[in-house]
């Protein structure tokens, strides 16, 4: 049974950015990206932990495995907003 993609960004239009962000933090992460693909640098990321992931389906692959793959790009790109975050509140504070 053929699944279609629900992971869609919440804002329209935002994936163009969402995908440079990917790009730039993994980048910084030490891993070879292409920023006209960065949603390749997950088969870099999945080599480099020895999880068996490959283009098309993957339904071998342990929920476990994924995670392992997809929780390090993830987490680096919320560490990287969080931090965007703090810089512009910060920015923006009146001077006391």
């Amino acid at each position: 049974m053929s699944r279609r993609r629900r992971n869609r960004a919440m804002v329209p239009g935002s994936e163009h950015g969402l995908g440079l962000l990917k790009a730039q933090v993994m980048q910084d992460q030490g891993y070879a990206v292409n920023p006209e693909r960065p949603d390749l640098v997950k088969y870099e990321v999945a080599r480099t932990l020895g999880v068996p992931l490959q283009q098309g389906y993957n339904g071998q692959l342990s929920s476990e495995d994924a995670g392992r793959v997809g929780g390090p790009i993830g987490g680096a790109m919320v560490r990287e907003l969080v931090r965007m975050a703090q810089q512009q509140l910060a920015n923006q504070r009146p001077r006391q």
